[in-house]
């Protein structure tokens, strides 16, 4: 049962920090690249990122469970516990806060898309921090692949 949890340990890790940086930084690109649709390409890029904000949250579920039951009550010290919870954190702000906003400022736009509204700065805004936040998300995942060992020790 041990080698299992291992091997889902390293799992999890491998989807979501992958999947990231597939995402973010290969098939969104892609998709504004190809697509003369650009609001098309939003639409399909926001759906990919939401698609990994939920592996994500799945995923840092799994990492904190099994750095816990690894660690007891010693989870605290473990610097790839405080990578994956800051990780999911900023899941959660994208999820629950950036998103939902984003959503709604496209919807307050209509019948015009949102980047030629009144709307637009704002929307351009909120898109710049989420963007940031993907980069420092990315990042620390990157982080959390070089010390994924110090979770088992």
């Amino acid at each position: 049962m041990r080698k299992l949890s291992e091997a889902l340990y390293f799992i999890a890790i491998t989807l979501w920090v992958g999947g990231m940086w597939a995402i973010g930084y290969m098939a969104a690109p892609v998709l504004f690249a190809s697509l003369n649709d650009r609001q098309l390409a939003g639409v399909i890029a926001g759906k990919l990122f939401a698609l990994i904000g939920w592996v994500g949250l799945g995923s840092a579920a799994y990492l904190l469970i099994f750095l816990i039951s690894r660690w007891g009550g010693r989870f605290f010290k473990s610097s790839v516990f405080w990578l994956v919870l800051i990780m999911a954190l900023l899941v959660v702000a994208s999820q629950f806060g950036i998103q939902p906003l984003m959503a709604q400022l496209k919807a307050d736009a209509l019948p015009r898309e949102v980047m030629e509204s009144v709307l637009r700065d704002r929307f351009a805004t909120w898109h710049g921090v989420s963007s940031i936040l993907y980069l420092i998300q990315s990042m620390l995942g990157l982080w959390l692949v070089v010390w994924s060992n110090r979770g088992l020790r």
